[in-house]
């Protein structure tokens, strides 16, 4: 089953790491989501981390205060997280795994050893009015667990595939993109709206547009990378240009 329209949430966290590198307010993470919106994303993705090192939580606040579109709030599963939702009641709550010493997020979220933490937090944020995802490998056993937690969406890791693509590891990254083919193909049939995320840039969400089982992609870092040197508004419109082009190839 193909989704109607391939949507592109915009993650953009690493505006407030350059904000936060000097201190102050500059440069604004709000304005460069309200330019992001302009420029024709679905969706604002921010993830709060536990050391604050990029959104604060008066960023949350403004965001969902201000924000047109829906709010993608990426967290990890702690009872502070949990309560800042529900505070915020985004639109969207992405549960991801998160380490203190990471540089950013490494793979997905352990669900398969986790069910029994997960589940609670799982009907909070539904009682909170967010709609859940869980960002995972894309094997067929974590898959099947976010199903039996109700999860009704999963977000695809494709960092190992965008990694193997970038390292020019050909055969690595054929494997790795079968992988997610196949894993998005497993999600959709379960019924889980199936979402993609992790160094995706304009090729890979190309290739990876072609892929009928995904309904959305969420890009940031490659995105405000690319902002530096073309402008954020035309890193967003070539990035949504790119998707279609793959996704009009089915």
């Amino acid at each position: 089953m193909m989704a109607e329209r391939l949507r592109l949430g915009v993650n953009i966290d690493h505006v407030a790491t350059v904000r936060n590198a000097r201190g102050g307010a500059l440069p604004d993470p709000v304005r460069a989501a309200h330019l992001a919106i302009k420029a024709g994303a679905d969706g604002i993705t921010a993830h709060l981390r536990e050391d604050r090192r990029h959104i604060r939580d008066e960023d949350m606040a403004r965001f969902a205060a201000e924000l047109t579109k829906p709010l993608n709030f990426e967290m990890a599963a702690t009872d502070e997280m949990m309560a800042l939702a529900e505070r915020f009641r985004p639109h969207a709550a992405c549960l991801v795994p998160e380490k203190r010493e990471e540089r950013t997020t490494e793979g997905g979220l352990d669900v398969v050893g986790q069910q029994a933490q997960l589940a609670p937090r799982i009907a909070r944020l539904k009682a909170a009015g967010c709609r859940v995802s869980l960002f995972i490998e894309p094997d067929e056993a974590p898959i099947a667990v976010a199903a039996k937690l109700g999860a009704p969406v999963v977000e695809l890791h494709t960092g190992s595939w965008c990694h193997a693509v970038a390292d020019g590891d050909a055969a690595k990254a054929e494997a790795e993109f079968q992988r997610l083919k196949s894993g998005a193909a497993y999600a959709a049939g379960l019924g889980i709206e199936v979402h993609a995320g992790h160094g995706l840039d304009y090729a890979t969400a190309r290739k990876l547009a072609a892929v009928p089982a995904f309904a959305e992609f969420n890009i940031g870092h490659f995105l405000i990378g690319e902002a530096i040197f073309v402008g954020l508004e035309a890193a967003i419109t070539a990035m949504r240009q790119a998707m279609d082009e793959g996704r009009a190839a089915i």
